[in-house]
């Protein structure tokens, strides 16, 4: 059933109101998907904090215009669900990479992070992407590495004057 004029807009407020707000945006052909296995995307891409929809390329392109997901109109062609991420960065990249190892019929056509456009083969590179308590981990991780450093550095002689003593010690109590 074609959607009216209002629905339309309604429609492409929604989605450009998602844009503005995503992280990154991923575009896949879903030709050949049965409904099942598009519901169960669905449910994995709520599970993630991923806006997933079937838009028309026309309402589409409308709606990402004046977004930093403006470079995706080109790639724009067919039948196509767009996946906006909105908490993780990498989530709809990790989302529909899973899902398309299971479904050869879902194929991403294009991703954009950061108002960059990026060609499918890119989908890995995006899925590896460390999750927001992975990326503080290592960030801590690399802070605490040059104290951790200094202190081993500080105690060391100490540790190494105990170590000879008590190897001297030893050697005497022989």
């Amino acid at each position: 059933m074609p959607l009216k004029l209002e629905d339309k807009k309604v429609l492409v407020a929604e989605v450009n109101d998602v844009a503005k707000r995503a992280l990154s945006a991923v575009a896949a052909e879903y030709r050949g998907l049965t409904a099942g296995k598009f519901d169960a995307l669905r449910s994995k891409a709520r599970d993630n904090g991923i806006y997933l929809h079937v838009v028309k390329n026309t309402l589409a392109r409308k709606a990402v215009e004046g977004t930093q997901f403006e470079c995706l109109i080109p790639a724009l062609v067919g039948p196509l669900v767009l996946g906006f991420s909105l908490e993780d960065p990498g989530a709809v990249g990790r989302v529909i990479k899973d899902f398309a190892k299971e479904n050869d019929k879902l194929v991403v056509k294009a991703l954009a992070v950061g108002g960059t456009l990026y060609p499918a083969s890119d989908i890995d590179r995006l899925a590896s992407l460390p999750t927001k308590d992975q990326a503080i981990a290592l960030l801590l991780g690399t802070m605490k590495a040059p104290i951790g450093s200094f202190v081993r550095t500080l105690a060391e002689p100490t540790a190494k004057f105990v170590r000879t003593v008590q190897a001297v010690a030893d050697k005497q109590g022989e």
